[in-house]
């Protein structure tokens, strides 16, 4: 493998040396370099993503329809600014305004699938036209100037239909580009993926991808200093992976022994219950223990992810979180009955490098001396 390393060292694209041969690997690297808006990192992501899927050739229409589907969720949940915020409050990055005005045309929600996404586009094509124009202007032919070094001719940035025919040239005369351009104008320009390039995309997708991913969190970060955990904000995460049913365990355990209240009404907790963030999982992007709780399911979506007041929401959360670890003290020194706790909620409250006892959740674990005795005798 060939191997291209940020600037801590650490291998980001990994690329077989074979294809050094046919391929100028150094100038696909840079493909990413020193970009001036967001969306050329997604104008790569898009054709990576096509040629993926065995395409071997498109138009801008389509690649920028499938850049809009991968910005919808970050700038939507969580309100991502793709190329950082000015201080006249406009927005700067042309796909970022392109799918907000999707999101005022259409009534998609954040969560929106990829073809309800371009369905939408679909529909209201007319109204997003001039936006999705301004996105050709530059990215798709400023993404090649890596590879223009190996040619001394000076490159005309000014002219589409220059730029097409010097890219034309320059495949034919010089080394072969990943895409070249056809001859339409706008957004039914035609993008012609070059074979060998094929090959090797199709071959390291993941890896290319990754990187590409890696890159693009950097930029992100760099712009949305006041974003946590955006890695995790760029596409939708499976509610399954997050594991919530331990600590749900863990609180019925608790709900059992003690009364636990709801934060926001004050109330018992009673019936049906719901496990959620107390700081809302769209700011602090995690579900560690002590942020999470329970709370009127019939509550839940009404909460939304806006913070909650202090006053007096978190005396109440407090309280509770209090209570659960209270009790979860008490069991390690075995102060109440181990047995009351199932073993669904064990991995919360132990390490799973500690190994327990099998009878750790049996009530025969509790008996006293002299009750082991009288077993001991009755069955001698």
């Amino acid at each position: 493998m060939v191997e291209y390393p940020d600037l801590q060292g650490k291998n980001i694209l990994e690329i077989e040396p074979k294809y050094y041969n046919n391929l100028n690997i150094d100038g696909f690297s840079k493909m990413m370099k020193s970009p001036s808006y967001c969306y050329k990192f997604y104008w790569l992501e898009a054709i990576i993503q096509l040629i993926s899927e065995g395409k071997t050739e498109s138009t801008f229409d389509e690649i920028i329809d499938e850049m809009i589907t991968n910005a919808w969720y970050s700038v939507r949940e969580f309100h991502i600014h793709l190329s950082g915020m000015p201080l006249d409050g406009q927005i700067k990055d042309g796909l970022e305004r392109a799918v907000l005005l999707l999101t005022e045309l259409s009534e998609l929600s954040a969560n929106a699938s990829k073809v309800e996404i371009k369905n939408a586009i679909k529909q209201y094509n007319k109204e997003l036209k001039t936006t999705k124009e301004q996105l050709t202007h530059m990215v798709p032919y400023r993404a090649l100037a890596g590879f223009f070094t190996r040619s001394n001719k000076k490159v005309n940035w000014n002219s589409a239909n220059r730029m097409t025919a010097y890219i034309q040239k320059f495949n034919k005369e010089v080394l072969t580009l990943p895409y070249i351009l056809g001859t339409s104008s706008k957004l039914k320009k035609e993008v012609y993926f070059q074979q060998d390039w094929i090959k090797m995309i199709q071959d390291h997708t993941v890896n290319i991808l990754g990187w590409i991913q890696y890159e693009k969190v950097k930029w992100l970060q760099n712009n949305n200093p006041e974003v946590p955990g955006l890695v995790y904000k760029l596409t939708p995460t499976e509610e399954k992976v997050r594991k919530l049913k331990k600590v749900r365990d863990l609180w019925q355990d608790i709900m059992e022994v003690q009364e636990i209240r709801d934060v926001f009404t004050g109330q018992p907790m009673e019936g049906k219950y719901d496990i959620d963030h107390f700081i809302p999982w769209s700011f602090v992007m995690n579900d560690e223990l002590w942020n999470l709780m329970p709370m009127d399911a019939s509550l839940n979506s009404s909460k939304s992810n806006r913070l909650p007041k202090w006053n007096p929401f978190f005396q109440n959360f407090a309280q509770n979180q209090y209570l659960m670890y209270q009790m979860i003290y008490d069991i390690a020194n075995e102060l109440i009955p181990l047995y009351l706790f199932s073993s669904a909620s064990a991995p919360l409250l132990f390490p799973a490098a500690v190994t327990l006892p099998s009878f750790i959740y049996h009530p025969a674990a509790h008996q006293s001396n002299d009750d082991k005795d009288k077993n001991s005798d009755t069955h001698s």
